[in-house]
């Protein structure tokens, strides 16, 4: 029993190590995004949702290395789950109503739902090979060159507009200057994760042993929960701020991210074992997730009591997965 004790303070110990590396590394990346002009829709879409998932994509690469690879696909399709129906939830009802000026249907919840069922199909027959993984960083590359598309067309609205508002004498050009410590701190917190991250997947190994749960299974619930706060903080906060288009695009950036981008990386440092509770039940979980999105989000716009549904989903997600009814 102190034994229990002992690895779940140690790995509530590495998992805050983790989160909070993770929200340094995000805010630094966001400065920085911020401090070329980025908008803040692909802000969300790539900076800030590829710096959130940060603590699924180090503690997913290390459990490869360590042989643990079943927290993989455990963690990223747990992480999806939670995104939509927890954090999504959750920011629909402090929202209460976010609208979104951003169009999604065009490119962004295709390649959203898209992301969600390619990786279902791939990981159907209980193996996701390297072929697989190559495909998924592919479609990845795909998302991030129209992410930058958008945002070059967008550059060059907002040029022209403060050239007219120049010319006019409205406002004047100012430089932008970035402190050089927010570098030193996004390179500090790099090492933080990797530390986070190896001491989480050791002690979700030892827990698992310990108390007879499948790692796969500790890690969609507590590990998905915990590397997801990052998520949970950025867009509760934005959809209390008034920026639906942050909230949502780090939604829909993340599982992006973590579909494509976490399983590809995660099986070049080798195999990713695919155990039957994900394939059977929490894969099922995400495609009904990513749907349930696709619905709510159809017109931009999301009420809290499409929120509270979400949140009572994840509850039925959690109570399921450890058979408590």
């Amino acid at each position: 029993m102190l034994s229990v004790l002992l690895w779940a303070l140690i790995f509530a110990g590495s998992l805050a190590v983790l989160v909070k590396a993770s929200d340094v590394f995000t805010d630094s990346a966001e400065r920085i995004g911020i401090g070329f002009g980025i908008s803040p829709f692909i802000i969300g879409v790539t900076i800030v949702a590829v710096g959130t998932s940060t603590p699924e994509l180090v503690s997913s690469v290390l459990a490869v290395v360590k042989g643990s690879s079943e927290i993989v696909t455990g963690n990223v399709m747990g992480s999806n789950v939670t995104n939509i129906f927890l954090i999504l939830g959750l920011s629909a009802i402090v929202g209460k109503k976010m609208v979104t000026s951003y169009s999604l249907v065009n490119v962004d919840l295709p390649f959203f739902v898209g992301s969600a069922v390619l990786l279902s199909l791939m990981v159907w027959d209980g193996a996701f090979s390297l072929p697989e993984a190559l495909l998924c960083l592919a479609c990845l590359l795909v998302y991030l060159l129209y992410a930058v598309s958008v945002e070059r067309v967008a550059d060059e609205a907002r040029a022209r507009s403060m050239e007219e508002l120049e010319a006019s004498g409205v406002v004047h050009p100012k430089k932008r200057r970035l402190d050089p410590r927010v570098y030193l701190k996004l390179f500090l917190s790099i090492v933080f994760l990797y530390i986070g991250a190896n001491y989480t997947v050791v002690s979700v190994v030892r827990l698992s042993e310990m108390v007879g749960i499948g790692t796969e299974i500790i890690a969609a619930s507590a590990v998905a929960l915990g590397t997801s706060l990052p998520e949970l903080v950025v867009s509760v906060k934005a959809a209390a701020t008034n920026k639906p288009e942050l909230a949502i695009g780090n939604i829909i950036g993340s599982n992006i991210f973590n579909a494509l981008g976490i399983m590809g990386i995660s099986a070049l440092f080798g195999t990713v074992a695919i155990p039957a509770t994900i394939t059977t039940f929490v894969m099922p979980m995400m495609i009904v997730a990513t749907l349930l999105y696709f619905v709510v989000i159809w017109e931009n716009e999301m009420t809290h009591w499409e929120g509270w549904l979400l949140v009572i989903f994840y509850a039925f997600f959690l109570g399921k997965l450890f058979a408590l009814f």
